[in-house]
C-alpha cells in the first residue's frame, strides 16, 4: 500500500518569519477563531495564483489588521484611521501598473471612513477593498460600530443597539451599490467552509478585475470575532449563520466591468498635467558650490493676510530650483484674515527627515504675538528678523540675534503693504546668504501675473536686503536682551 504524505505549507506571499516580536515569529497576533487569518490567507492564495506579488501594494490603517505589514511579503503602506481608500487611490494613480488592495474593518471603513470610502468608490478608483464586517470595534475593546446590530451589546450600547438612539447598522455593499461608478461589489461570509469557498473565488475575481484594468471593486467579509463576541470559534461561526446573515444578505450587489468613465473632457494623465512629459529647465550648479551652502531651517509666523505662508512656499520653491531637498510645513487658523499663521521651511543638502522644526535657525516674526510665542524655540546661534522699528517691551530674554526690519513700513513705501513678506525675503536672503536674489526674481516672475506688483515685489527684496545690509555693517556682537541691533531708517 503506498504511503501518503500530507505537506502543509504556507504561501509565498507570506514572510517566512513574522518578526514583530522575537519569540513566536510562526504565529500571528490574530485571536483564534478570527477571521482575518482566514482573509489573509483567501487574498495571498489569490495574488500567488495570478503571479503579481512583486507589484501588489497593501493599505492598512488602524485596526485589528494593523501589523499586516509584518505578515505579506509584498509592498505595503500604513494609513491613518479611516484613511485606507484615500491613500490608496493615490498610490494607484501614480503607480498605475500595480495592484493595490485597500484592508478595512467596519469601524474603520464605516465611521471615520465613510466619506473616504464613498468618494473613492463614486470615482471608480482602480482599486479593491476587502472590507471585513465583524459588528464591533475589535482592535479597541468592543464598542459599537456602524454595522453593530440592532440589539447587539457593547461597551458603548450596556442595552444593546436601540434605532431610537444609535440608529440602525450600515449596510455598506447596499450603499456603494445605488454608485455608478463602482464594477464589483460583492457580501460573502466566513461561517462554513462552502461560503468561506465562495469569499475565495468573490476576492479573486476583484483582483482579477483590477488586474485586467477594471474600475472600484468591493468585497465585504462578515467575519468572526469571538474574543469580542465572548464566544468559542464555533460560537462565532454559527452566529454569523443565525444573526448576521439576516442583517446582511449575501450576494453579487454589482457586476459588470465599464469602459473608462467619458466626461466630454479628453483623457489625459498627471504626468502631463504637472508638465512631466516635456523637458524641464534644471537649474544646475556645481557640486561644489551646492556643499559649500549651509543648511537652513526658518520658521516664519504672523497674522493671516500677511504672506506667511506664502513666503514660505517660495522659499522652498527657491530651495528645488537650487537642487536642494526642500519641506514646507503650514499650520493656520480657521480664521483667513487675523489669524494666526506659520509655518516650517527646510532647505537641506540631504533628504529631509521632518517637515517639523523645534529649533529654528531663523524666526521671521511678522508680528508682536509670534514674536513673544516663538523666540525662545531659536537656537542660540540663530537669528530673529522682526517685522517693526524696536524691540517690544517685556520681551523675555533669547540667546538669539534680533534684527528690526520694519518691513510693513518699507512695503507701504513701495506702494502696497503686500509686498511686506518681499521685504522680509530680502532681509533673509542678505543675512543668509543660502539662496540667490537671482533665483527670487526669477521666481516672483514666473508667478507673478500683475507687472505693477512684481515691480513692488523686486523692490520690496532690494529694500529688505538693503536694510539688512545696513544693520550688519553697523551690528555688534550683542544680543538680543542686552537690547536690539541697529533699526532701519
Amino acid at each position: 500500500m503506498d504511503e501518503y504524505q500530507v505537506i502543509e505549507s504556507k504561501s509565498p506571499v507570506f514572510y517566512d518569519k513574522y518578526e514583530r516580536k522575537a519569540e513566536l515569529q510562526h504565529q500571528t497576533h490574530y485571536c483564534p477563531g478570527c477571521g482575518h487569518g482566514v482573509v489573509h490567507k483567501l487574498i495571498a492564495e489569490a495574488i500567488a495564483d495570478m503571479g503579481v506579488q512583486d507589484r501588489t501594494i497593501l493599505v492598512t490603517p488602524v485596526g485589528c489588521s494593523v501589523f499586516a505589514y509584518y505578515y505579506f511579503d509584498m509592498g505595503n503602506v500604513q494609513a491613518a484611521h479611516g484613511r485606507a481608500p484615500a491613500v490608496a487611490t493615490a498610490v494607484k494613480r501614480s503607480n498605475p501598473e500595480s495592484i493595490v488592495i485597500g484592508y478595512q474593518g467596519d469601524g474603520d471603513l464605516a465611521a471615520i471612513g465613510t466619506a473616504e470610502i464613498v468618494h473613492a468608490a463614486n470615482r471608480g478608483e482602480k482599486i479593491t477593498i476587502f472590507f471585513v464586517n465583524n459588528a464591533i470595534y475589535g482592535m479597541t475593546g468592543g464598542q459599537l460600530a456602524p454595522t453593530t446590530l440592532v440589539g447587539q451589546f457593547s461597551t458603548t450600547s450596556p442595552w444593546g443597539r436601540r434605532p431610537s438612539n444609535e440608529g440602525y447598522p450600515l449596510r455598506m455593499a447596499e450603499l456603494l451599490a445605488t454608485l455608478e461608478a463602482p464594477v464589483y461589489i460583492e457580501r460573502v461570509a466566513l461561517c462554513d467552509n462552502k461560503n468561506i469557498m465562495k469569499a475565495r473565488k468573490a476576492v479573486r475575481k476583484a483582483l482579477e478585475l483590477q488586474r485586467d484594468g477594471a474600475g472600484f471593486s468591493f468585497i465585504e467579509i462578515l467575519s468572526p470575532c469571538p474574543t469580542i463576541w465572548k464566544m468559542t470559534p464555533q460560537e462565532a461561526r454559527k452566529w454569523i449563520e443565525e444573526k448576521m446573515l439576516a442583517v446582511f444578505p449575501l450576494g453579487v450587489f454589482r457586476d459588470r466591468k465599464l469602459a473608462p468613465m467619458a466626461d466630454g473632457v479628453p483623457q489625459t494623465t498627471v504626468t502631463k498635467l504637472l508638465g512631466l512629459d516635456k523637458p524641464l529647465e534644471v537649474v544646475t550648479r556645481p557640486m561644489a558650490v551646492k556643499d559649500s551652502q549651509p543648511d537652513l531651517t526658518v520658521k516664519i509666523a504672523g497674522f493671516g493676510g500677511q504672506g506667511v505662508l506664502l513666503l514660505g512656499q517660495i522659499l522652498a520653491e527657491m530651495g528645488m530650483r537650487e537642487g536642494r531637498e526642500v519641506s514646507w510645513l503650514p499650520s493656520y487658523g480657521p480664521e483667513m484674515r487675523s489669524g494666526s499663521a506659520h509655518c516650517h521651511v527646510c532647505l537641506s543638502k540631504e533628504r529631509v527627515g521632518s517637515p517639523v522644526i523645534e529649533h529654528p535657525d531663523v524666526l521671521i516674526a511678522m508680528n508682536e504675538p509670534s514674536l513673544h510665542k516663538f523666540s525662545k524655540m531659536v537656537e542660540a546661534h540663530g537669528t530673529i528678523l522682526y517685522n517693526n522699528h524696536k524691540l517690544p517691551a517685556g520681551l523675555p530674554p533669547c540667546e538669539a540675534k534680533i534684527y528690526c526690519v520694519p518691513a510693513s513700513e518699507i512695503a507701504d513705501g513701495l506702494g502696497t503693504t503686500k509686498a511686506t513678506n518681499m521685504v522680509m525675503l530680502g532681509a533673509l536672503l542678505e543675512l543668509t546668504h543660502t539662496l540667490p536674489r537671482e533665483t527670487a526674481l526669477a521666481l516672483l516672475k514666473a508667478k507673478v501675473r500683475n507687472v505693477k506688483l512684481l515691480d513692488v515685489d523686486c523692490q520690496a527684496i532690494d529694500a529688505g536686503m538693503a536694510c539688512l545690509r545696513k544693520q550688519l555693517g553697523s551690528s555688534t556682537d550683542a544680543h538680543a536682551h542686552d537690547g536690539e541691533l541697529a533699526p532701519c531708517s
